[in-house]
C-alpha cells in the first residue's frame, strides 16, 4: 500500500492536472508541463495549448481555452501550484480555440491584448455571420488593457514584456517575453504538424509572418518558443519554419513568372495546402 502511494505521488509530481468527475468524452484534462522555475505550459482541455507564469505576487496566464471545464480545470491545477491570485490573462490573438475561455475567468482578472486583436473580437466570422462578442453581458471579458507596439507587466519585481512585430497569422498578435528565463509564448504564429493557418478575414499576411518571426528573433534573445498547437521549440526551429515559408513565397513566385494559373500552381503542392498556396497568389499578385 505504501509503495502504491509514493508511485501516485511521483507521477503527479511530473505532471499537475485536475480532472473533474465527468470529463468530456475525447478531450484530455488539462495539465500543466514545466517549461522553466515558474512558467508551465497549460495542454489540454478544449482549445489551443496556453501558457501560465507565478510571479513574485501573482499569477499571469496566456490564453484562455475554450470552454468552463477547460477553464475551472486550468483555475483548480493553478491552485495546485500556489496560493498567488491570477492577475493578468493575455490573449495572444482573437481566434476562439484562445479567447472564448475569458468569460469564465474571475472579473478580477485583467485582460490583455494588442489593440488590434481587441477590434477583431467584434469583426464578423469568416461565414459572415456577427460576433458573440458584440453581446453587452460579454464585455468584462473582452481586452480591457491594449498597447502598439511594446507592453511591460510587473508582478512584484518579475516582470513581463509584451511585443508586437507586425502582421501575421492575424493581424492582432503578440508575443508573451520572459526575459529571466528566455522563453515566449507566440500564440499561433507557428505550425508544426499541419499545414500554416493565416486569417485573411483578420488581416493575417504569410509574407508579414515570416517578417513577424524574424522581427522577433532579432529583438528577442528567448530559447524556448511556446505555440498554440506545437511543442516547444528552440531558436533553430523557428529558424527553419521561416526557411520553409519563404521557399513556398519563392515557388508560388516563380511559377506566376512563368504564366501557370492557380490551379496549376495549386497542383505542384500537395491537396491540404490548398488553401495556403492560395492565400500566397493573391498576396504576390496585390503587390
Amino acid at each position: 500500500m505504501t509503495i502504491r502511494i509514493i508511485l501516485s505521488l511521483l507521477i503527479f509530481s511530473s505532471v499537475l492536472s485536475f480532472a473533474p468527475a465527468v470529463q468530456q468524452q475525447g478531450v484530455e484534462p488539462v495539465t500543466l508541463e514545466k517549461i522553466e522555475e515558474n512558467i508551465y505550459e497549460i495542454k489540454g482541455g478544449r482549445g489551443s495549448n496556453g501558457g501560465l507564469f507565478i510571479g513574485e505576487d501573482g499569477v499571469l496566464v496566456i490564453d484562455a481555452k475554450m470552454d468552463k471545464q477547460s477553464v475551472d480545470q486550468t483555475l483548480e491545477a493553478i491552485k495546485n501550484l500556489t496560493d498567488k491570485p491570477v492577475r493578468f490573462l493575455v490573449n495572444t490573438h482573437s481566434d476562439g480555440d484562445h479567447v472564448n475561455g475569458n468569460r469564465y475567468f474571475p472579473e478580477t482578472v485583467t485582460i490583455i491584448a494588442h489593440e488590434n486583436c481587441r477590434n477583431e473580437f467584434f469583426l464578423p466570422a469568416r461565414d459572415g455571420s456577427p460576433s458573440n462578442w458584440l453581446s453587452p453581458d460579454l464585455l468584462p471579458w473582452i481586452p480591457r488593457v491594449t498597447f502598439n507596439d511594446r507592453l511591460d507587466l510587473y508582478l512584484g519585481r518579475d516582470r513581463v514584456e509584451l511585443w508586437y512585430f507586425g502582421k501575421g497569422h492575424t493581424s492582432g498578435d503578440l508575443v508573451v517575453f520572459f526575459p529571466e528565463q528566455k522563453v515566449a509564448f507566440i500564440g499561433d504564429q507557428i505550425f508544426l504538424n499541419r499545414v500554416p493557418l493565416i486569417h485573411l478575414h483578420k488581416g493575417g499576411n504569410s509574407h508579414s509572418n515570416v517578417r513577424y518571426l524574424e522581427k522577433m528573433l532579432e529583438n528577442l534573445d528567448a530559447e524556448k518558443f511556446a505555440s498554440g498547437h506545437s511543442e516547444v521549440v528552440d531558436r533553430e526551429v523557428i529558424g527553419s519554419y521561416i526557411a520553409a515559408m519563404k521557399s513556398r513565397h519563392e515557388s508560388v513566385s516563380g511559377m506566376m513568372k512563368n504564366n501557370y494559373t492557380l490551379d496549376q500552381i495549386k497542383a505542384q503542392f500537395p491537396d491540404n495546402e490548398g488553401t495556403l498556396t492560395e492565400i500566397i497568389y493573391f498576396e504576390i499578385l496585390a503587390r
